[in-house]
């Protein structure tokens, strides 16, 4: 185990390719969506995992220069984005002390019960409340944000939106702006929680040259290797942002994979084909 290696910056890729037989890459997808509006430059905007990160190795005892740290102390947060990690975010800005919190989500809020067309045994898309939701903040639902703004010393103060219509057109669902719906907040903090796009690409996949499915994630075929050969790709650097059951599940396949390959044959179990 080798850690502080971050393959395709410090760790040259072909290095490992002249090293090992076979590589597996199972990076995750952590590569996130942006929020390409004017003002994004502005200091005191930051992607969610920037933010939650640092948290967590100041709770495990990592030294963090205050000038390095990111807090929520005594400032006005939005955080942009409804799922599992904007909630992280939400938990997270109470615990430092944020004076205000509005967490955005561009979709509609859920209704309290299903709707007709979301039968079972579909997942129920309803509206939950969790323990950070508990604990305060305004959720503000169907809203898109149009830019940022900021101070002399370029620190954003605020942020201007815009409630949306959800509309589906051609099979394809989009937003509207409600007209005379904009509003402006104050603000000191932005937290993006919009999700992953899939793999980083810069460094070790470009490096590599493997090749991507639409959807951005690594591409494998069905012994889980990729289009280069010797080189396997499971989790959610082929699948996407997803469960850890699916993660251990094709963690063992790829493994069965890799085995195949460089034995001809192979006796591990695949829980995937």
């Amino acid at each position: 185990f080798r850690p502080n290696s971050h393959v395709g910056v410090n760790v040259r890729v072909a290095e490992l390719r002249r090293e090992f037989d076979a590589l597996v890459l199972a990076g995750g997808a952590c590569w996130p969506r942006d929020l390409q509006v004017p003002g994004r430059e502005l200091r005191g905007i930051h992607f969610a995992m920037e933010y939650l990160k640092l948290q967590n190795r100041r709770c495990e005892g990592d030294p963090i220069p205050d000038e390095n740290f990111i807090t929520a102390r005594d400032k006005r947060v939005v955080i942009i984005g409804g799922g599992d990690t904007g909630a992280d975010c939400l938990g997270t800005v109470h615990r430092q002390g944020a004076v205000s919190v509005h967490q955005f989500e561009l979709l509609p809020r859920p209704p309290d019960e299903r709707a007709p067309d979301n039968p079972w045994p579909q997942w129920p898309n309803i509206f939950r409340v969790s323990g950070a939701h508990e604990e305060g903040g305004d959720r503000v639902y169907a809203v898109s944000t149009q830019r940022f703004t900021g101070d002399a010393e370029g620190r954003v103060r605020q942020l201007q939106a815009v409630k949306v219509d959800m509309v589906r057109e051609g099979g394809r669902i989009d937003f509207k702006a409600i007209a005379g719906s904009e509003f402006t907040l104050e603000v000191d903090l932005v937290l993006l929680a919009m999700g992953f796009l899939g793999a980083e690409r810069p460094g070790m996949l470009s490096d590599l040259g493997v090749k991507l499915t639409e959807r951005g994630n690594v591409w494998r075929d069905a012994s889980w290797m990729t289009s280069v050969p010797g080189v396997f790709a499971c989790g959610d650097m082929q699948r996407g942002q997803s469960l850890i059951v699916w993660a251990i599940a094709e963690g063992r396949s790829a493994a069965r994979g890799v085995d195949q390959y460089l034995m001809g044959k192979s006796d591990l179990p695949a829980p995937l084909a």
